[in-house]
């Protein structure tokens, strides 16, 4: 998913805001940061622009369902308060950089470095590393790495949040968004976000039904089905 801005004379092309510069005022680089947060409020998810979605989500519209789904596990082996922490921060760096589609062409590895740079910028110009700053980045840098079972677990929720926000819209809209629950769900792995995706896939098939009509495709299986 993306949202970003771009070049409006270049259909398409991304264009970057500065990096914040530090004046050593810790009170004025704290605002900045507090400020630079309403990015994520404004800034629309490219992948339903790309389909032509009215009023689509914002970012940070993403990021909070997201967090409200970590609260809903019955995983006792989570640390749930961390997961709930990742999902507000895992897409962070996309209020400096945007949400980079892969339509754009701009490689993984210099994705990864924007987003590590404006993550940077937000710790160390902004926050001056103080202890909030230290740990908002040692959360976004845990889902990066994926090695933790939270870190796993908030990947999962990403694909699961997706995929609802896609029935949602065909809902809303009577779209055709197969590709998103395709891309989605059957990459999940935790077995309770299974189920819930199952359970979105029966609601999905219940949704057509009504209309009488028919998706084509296996409307993105589950892994673990059979």
């Amino acid at each position: 998913m993306s949202a970003a801005l771009h070049d409006a004379a270049t259909p398409g092309k991304r264009v970057f805001p500065p990096l914040y510069v530090s004046d050593g005022n810790m009170s004025v680089d704290r605002l900045a940061f507090f400020h630079i947060l309403e990015r994520l409020k404004t800034q629309k998810r490219t992948g339903w622009i790309d389909h032509n979605i009215p009023g689509s989500e914002s970012i940070s519209d993403h990021m909070y369902r997201m967090a409200v789904l970590a609260m809903c596990t019955s995983d006792t082996k989570l640390d749930i308060s961390k997961c709930v922490m990742m999902c507000l921060v895992y897409d962070l760096a996309e209020a400096q950089v945007g949400d980079i589609a892969p339509r754009e062409g701009i490689p993984k590895a210099e994705k990864r470095r924007l987003e590590a740079e404006a993550m940077h910028n937000f710790v160390h110009e902004m926050l001056h590393n103080n202890p909030a700053a230290q740990r908002i980045e040692a959360l976004w840098q845990e889902y990066e790495d994926g090695q933790t079972k939270e870190a796993r677990f908030v990947k999962d929720l990403d694909r699961f949040e997706m995929a609802s926000q896609a029935l949602e819209y065909e809902r809303a809209h009577n779209a055709q968004l197969q590709t998103f629950f395709e891309s989605s769900l059957p990459n999940i792995r935790h077995p309770e976000v299974q189920e819930w995706g199952r359970d979105l896939l029966d609601e999905r098939e219940r949704l057509v039904l009504g209309y009488n009509g028919t998706i084509d495709g296996d409307e993105g299986q589950i892994a673990g089905d059979h």
